[in-house]
């Protein structure tokens, strides 16, 4: 059974973010339907997958991460970003789906990791 999880780095500081909250969501048609909330730990990771085994569905989905908090607490002043949206699409639930995440305030980049 596959699982899908997340980890982020944040690149001005070369360290991992923790204390972001991550949203989940299923994609149906053209809506997004909420599935869970986390948040990130000292290593940047969640606690847990997001999704795993009978839970990992094949489709569309999305992660939000809420950026806002995590600027404000590291005193970044009028941040480019303050959320960020990847959707991607999950074609075989026997695989293992990473989604990492490099921010900055004034960038980021991501991919499919293992």
């Amino acid at each position: 059974m596959g699982k899908l999880t997340t980890h982020i780095l944040d690149t001005s500081t070369g360290r991992p973010a923790e204390g972001v909250t991550i949203s989940l969501f299923k994609r149906k048609n053209d809506n997004s339907h909420l599935i869970c909330k986390a948040q990130t730990n000292s290593d940047g990771r969640c606690d847990k997958p997001l999704l795993s085994g009978p839970d990992l569905i094949l489709g569309g989905y999305e992660i939000e991460f809420d950026f806002e908090q995590y600027f404000n607490e590291r005193k970044i002043k009028n941040p480019f970003l303050k959320d960020v949206i990847v959707r991607f699409y999950i074609s075989n639930d026997k695989e293992n789906y990473h989604v990492p995440l490099l921010i900055s305030p004034f960038g980021y980049s991501t991919y499919r990791g293992s």
